[in-house]
């Protein structure tokens, strides 16, 4: 129970500063903007797929991009949402009093981890109220659409594994903010290194999140795409107890 009272605290925090309603409020203008330009250049293309066989429809040309641009712009806003949650302590000389708190360093990350979890859930479920709009007047696969979902909630929890670990690293959120968005980056474009006359390094190609997510834009829900962001957010998610635990231990 200590975890969700952690997680209930981080959540409440966040809705009281205005940063988590500018992001919900920029997010969903930006994507409302992309959703209906998607859907001008679906009118717009309607004529000429009628006369294809298996012609894309409109979860292939409105649902997909809609998320995959939801990624991009999530990639630049969740390290503004994960850089306060460990930095802050420190900034503000609270972080001794967490430490001396009944609570293992496991419920502590955890916690934290589950507060900003579920405000990215909330963007999320804000974000797929768009394509679930089309059903008042079209037909959406619904495996494809559901995919989707599955693939940038997976991402959004590795963004916030991620960024909770380099808040952990750093006393200045301004630092964690830029650290998590360098490797967040570089860890979305990283196959890009592995290039070379048109072959790709299946290494790189094994690291880099937007080949696992694309694959899940598709309607590919496979077991290694799936394990990667387990292993992903596990990863980084018992970096973050170490860290704090050895800190714990130094004071």
């Amino acid at each position: 129970m200590s975890c969700l009272t952690i997680a209930h605290r981080e959540l409440r925090s966040l809705f009281l500063s205005p940063l988590a309603w500018t992001i919900l409020g920029v997010v969903q203008l930006i994507l409302a903007y992309m959703f209906l330009s998607q859907i001008d250049y679906y009118m717009l293309i309607q004529p000429r797929l009628a006369g294809l066989e298996a012609a894309p429809g409109i979860t292939d040309l409105i649902i997909a991009p809609l998320y995959g641009n939801a990624a991009v712009v999530l990639l630049l806003i969740s390290p503004l949402i994960s850089m306060r949650l460990i930095s802050d302590e420190r900034r503000n000389q609270t972080i001794p009093l967490l430490f001396s708190a009944p609570v293992s360093m496991t419920d502590i990350v955890l916690g934290k981890y589950l507060g900003m979890l579920a405000f990215n859930f909330i963007l999320m479920l804000m974000i797929s109220a768009m394509p679930l709009s089309l059903l008042a007047g079209g037909h959406l696969d619904m495996g494809k659409f559901l995919a989707c979902m599955l693939g940038l909630g997976l991402l959004l929890s590795a963004f916030s594994a991620l960024g909770l670990y380099m808040s952990s690293l750093s006393a200045q959120p301004g630092v964690a903010a830029v650290g998590s968005f360098g490797a967040l980056l570089l860890l979305w474009i990283v196959d890009w290194a592995g290039s070379a006359g048109g072959q790709t390094s299946e290494l790189f190609a094994y690291f880099s999140m937007l080949r696992h997510y694309e694959n899940l834009l598709k309607g590919w829900v496979d077991t290694v795409d799936i394990a990667y962001f387990v292993l992903f957010i596990a990863t980084f998610l018992v970096l973050s107890i170490r860290r704090l635990d050895n800190e714990r231990l130094q004071k």
